[in-house]
């Protein structure tokens, strides 16, 4: 018998399929440089790849530690069928410095990879705000705050860890991660990110996390970011703050820089990381077919097709089945001939 999780990984793929939502922006949105994942996928058509070269270095405590990692994390991105589902692969390759400590102190290095995991996300909810720009009639509505923006975007996630890792990274099988995606936009500038995880789910090494990201938008090229991330975990408890920033090269390629102050124990320590992140845009909007005043013609070629589209995956399976009817009748007009 397949393990839960593998069965409840396959019905919330499959749920993804139910309806879609536009989540496609016309430049890139990357997770990077933070650790957070926001709930919104990449839209469909859209291939999308995020890295980081990172350093990572603590102090020596006793016994077993590992002080300084370096290496690479990967992670590729993609909408799958809907706009608000997404699939996407994580891959961390590092070389790990073992330390051990204590009358002396002895160390070796290790390299391969850490993390391989292949996840899931779902937006579930998709918070939607005011227009204040049609307000005229009054400057106070216009310029007050809009407390839906209190209430976030909502999104599920699931991942399969892989055990294809280094030896000193191993779990000893294969588990699952959930997390929970929440994003408030508090204006057009200003958004916080708020993750929480369960991780290694049925082992000896599960943990519980969560990640808060502010992101604050400095002009249309430049943004910045700062996050709080804790890990809690069966014998120890990690916590990092770290600042970042990023820079729009073109709208399909940006470039990030971060540093973070790590407590990992007792060990301290700091993160450094830069990175690129880059997609493939070939994504396609939906056609909407206007009179000549301007409006959307509600039955035309065009929106039958965009409704076939937007329905259900298992609609546009089952609409396979469905009979058809092989004999069509056309109404004839009557004529008549004028006889002389």
């Amino acid at each position: 018998m397949k393990p839960i999780y593998l069965r409840l990984f396959f019905v919330f793929f499959l749920f993804g399929f139910f309806s879609t939502n536009a989540q496609y922006t016309d430049v890139i949105n990357s997770n990077k440089p933070g650790f957070s994942e926001s709930p919104y996928a990449v839209g469909t058509g859209v291939y999308q790849f995020e890295s980081n070269l990172f350093l990572r270095n603590t102090s020596i405590e006793p016994t077993f530690s590992r002080p300084q990692s370096f290496g690479t994390d990967l992670l590729f991105r993609v909408g799958f069928l809907s706009e608000k589902l997404e699939l996407n692969t994580q891959l961390t390759y590092q070389r790990d410095k073992v330390a051990f400590k204590n009358i002396f102190t002895s160390q070796y290095f290790t390299t391969g990879l850490s993390r391989l995991t292949f996840g899931a996300k779902y937006l579930v909810f998709q918070q939607k705000y005011t227009d204040k720009s049609k307000e005229i009639r009054s400057w106070k509505r216009r310029h007050a705050f809009d407390y839906k923006r209190f209430i976030p975007s909502v999104a599920v996630y699931m991942g399969i860890n892989t055990d294809a890792v280094n030896d000193i990274h191993k779990v000893g099988k294969v588990t699952p991660k959930i997390g929970l995606l929440l994003q408030n936009n508090l204006s057009r500038d200003l958004n916080i990110v708020t993750n929480f995880f369960y991780d290694n789910v049925g082992t000896e090494f599960k943990e519980m996390s969560y990640i808060i990201t502010v992101t604050q938008n400095i002009s249309d090229r430049w943004s910045t970011f700062f996050e709080n991330q804790g890990v809690f975990q069966k014998y120890q408890n990690n916590n990092n703050i770290g600042l970042g920033l990023a820079y729009l090269f073109t709208k399909n390629l940006q470039i990030n820089t971060s540093a973070r102050y790590l407590t990992e124990g007792r060990a301290e320590g700091f993160y450094t990381a830069f990175g690129l992140s880059y997609r493939i845009d070939k994504h396609q909007d939906s056609f909407k077919n206007l009179d000549e005043n301007g409006k959307e013609i509600k039955d035309s070629p065009i929106t039958r097709y965009n409704k076939k589209q937007n329905a259900g995956f298992f609609s546009r399976i089952f609409g396979v089945f469905k009979k058809k009817n092989s004999k069509k009748t056309r109404k004839r007009s009557k004529r008549s001939r004028k006889r002389n």
